[in-house]
């Protein structure tokens, strides 16, 4: 049985990650890599004149955030389908991302099988997460904390905000010590609070406390 070609899409800031995908997929008769790129305004250049089915996306970009480019894809493009490939498996962002469109989530450790799957899954309309985030998901609804191998990565600037929160100083105390306005500031600690799921200035006390920053 002949199926139609799956036209598939793959944007990552490392181009071995992209050559290693690209030789993995050249193995799958019903798959073709139409385009890569290693930005998101790449991506949304590519997306303007031709659409895959599927899209191999990192989270983490240098311009653009995945979760980000991943909403104004499902927006834009409500056909083409995207599949989150990242190193990390905390729970968080495998919401942030399902939430804005997102059709599957898989971890760079993904075996060959795997990753097909995933991919013909989520172009019929079916919705693929890896193994270890399922647990994950079902660990955290059970007892309410958050698993994963990875810290979630903080911006520079958002690291010095952090630290500052965690020396209790105010987000006008932070703006002068940073020579930043005000609202800066309020967008960093947002952006923080988004990033780590988290929703008071105690919860951002204690994750200072953890990565040595207080």
């Amino acid at each position: 049985m002949i199926y139609p070609t799956i036209k598939i899409a793959i944007i990552d800031d490392h181009l071995m990650v992209i050559n290693g995908l690209k030789a993995m997929l050249a193995g799958a008769p019903d798959m073709d890599v139409i385009f890569e790129c290693q930005d998101g305004n790449k991506l949304l250049e590519h997306l303007a004149t031709l659409q895959p089915n599927v899209i191999l996306m990192d989270i983490q970009l240098p311009d653009i955030s995945g979760v980000e480019l991943c909403k104004t894809i499902s927006r834009k493009y409500p056909d083409v389908r995207v599949i989150a490939l990242t190193s990390h498996d905390d729970s968080h962002y495998v919401r942030q991302m399902l939430r804005n469109g997102a059709a599957g989530y898989l971890l760079k450790n993904t075996d060959y099988n795997t990753l097909l799957k995933a991919i013909r899954d989520v172009n019929e309309g079916k919705q693929y997460l890896d193994n270890q985030i399922q647990q994950n998901l079902i660990h955290e609804a059970i007892t309410g904390q958050r698993v994963s191998k990875y810290e979630i990565p903080l911006t520079k600037r958002e690291v010095e905000v952090l630290k500052y929160i965690g020396e209790a100083l105010s987000n006008q105390e932070i703006a002068e010590k940073l020579y930043i306005s005000l609202r800066t500031v309020e967008t960093h600690r947002f952006n923080i609070t988004q990033k780590l799921g988290v929703k008071n200035t105690a919860s951002l006390v204690k994750e200072a406390i953890k990565r040595g920053l207080a």
